[in-house]
């Protein structure tokens, strides 16, 4: 699955789930956990869809975290869960149980056919709307800290859109690509103009 179709289903079951649990998840960071497993495509050594993407492995990684910070964590957790076990059990397979076993599992449905294209659409036409009317939309669009991590899910979807790394965007693809690049982008470009304003305040607040 191409990263528009992970950021979409990682969004909406982050939220989904936050909101069963009663708890206000961090938008950026549900998006970089909707992707985090392809850091594999970063690291050389490590087979693409392997080790990163077992949900055994996830799991271990998630522990010390639901016990510091208990069900706030679960929002992320089934955020970066669904990677393998939706997106990538769907269109390549993974090894969902590395350790214990290095085979593959999924459907193995070609990630250019028209069936995955539809999935992914209509993921992505899913969460824009949710994001519409939780009011995440009108959140994105104002100053916070966090929203600079939002360079990693933009660079996860502008990488394959201009330089074809780590694979070719197929033109069905392109504009919920380019839609997803403008909104995190707008939503970083917000926060750094914030963040220029207050450190020129506070240079000018400092002067004699």
């Amino acid at each position: 699955m191409y990263a528009v179709g992970h950021i979409a289903i990682g969004y909406l079951t982050g939220k989904a789930l936050g909101k069963t649990l009663k708890v206000k998840p961090n938008l950026p960071l549900i998006f970089i956990a909707s992707i985090a497993p392809d850091i594999d495509i970063l690291i050389p050594g490590l087979t693409h869809r392997g080790p990163t993407h077992s949900i055994i492995i996830l799991t271990l990684i998630f522990l010390p975290l639901f016990t510091i910070y208990g069900r706030k964590a679960a929002p992320y957790f089934i955020s970066i869960i669904q990677h393998p076990l939706i997106g990538d059990y769907i269109t390549g397979g993974t090894q969902l149980l590395y350790p214990l076993t290095a085979s593959y599992y999924g459907i193995h449905m070609s990630v250019i056919s028209q069936t995955n294209i539809t999935i992914e659409w209509t993921f992505f036409l899913i969460s824009l709307l949710v994001i519409t009317k939780t009011g995440d939309l009108d959140s994105l669009l104002q100053p916070h800290q966090t929203n600079l991590l939002l360079t990693i899910p933009a660079a996860s979807l502008l990488l394959p859109t201009l330089t074809n790394f780590p694979v070719q965007v197929p033109k069905e693809h392109l504009t919920p690509h380019i839609a997803y690049i403008i909104l995190f982008i707008t939503s970083i470009l917000i926060d750094l103009k914030a963040t220029i304003k207050n450190s020129n305040q506070s240079i000018n607040e400092k002067r004699p």
